[in-house]
């Protein structure tokens, strides 16, 4: 399953639901199913406002199923992480407002098995992660 939207925070819902549509192939339970949401809304919430900065951009979104295991990527074009380790860490931000908890990640890695994080600076991030469903 691919697809593409435009960089706006409402997208955010569209993306949980056609994601959750795809992993139902897999007969989750509710709670898998409820994780993985979680995790897929955080990876298009970084991708809206640090990737892009609440400005314009694509987010492109890859689904996938090997046997039980369900992969789900979620990608942007924009600014990149220069510190890819330090951005994981829990309750690190570069929010100097004060709005965002620096969670994102640690939820992602709390309901997915595996989580992988792809960024350079000025080359867009690729968040790729992996539950294994019905285990």
């Amino acid at each position: 399953m691919r697809l593409e939207m435009d960089s706006l925070s409402e997208n955010e819902e569209f993306a949980r639901v056609v994601v959750a549509v795809f992993l139902s192939r897999l007969n989750p339970t509710l709670e898998e199913l409820d994780d993985v949401k979680t995790a897929v809304s955080e990876a298009v919430t970084n991708a809206v406002i640090h990737g892009y900065g609440g400005g314009p951009g694509t987010i492109f979104i890859r689904a996938a199923v090997d046997g039980q295991e369900f992969t789900v990527e979620v990608r942007d074009d924009g600014v990149g992480i220069g510190d890819v380790a330090r951005a994981m860490e829990p309750m690190f931000t570069t929010d100097t407002a004060g709005e965002r908890s620096g969670m994102g990640f640690s939820f992602m890695e709390a309901f997915m098995d595996q989580v992988e994080v792809i960024s350079a600076p000025g080359q867009g991030t690729r968040v790729i992660m992996k539950k294994r469903i019905g285990a």
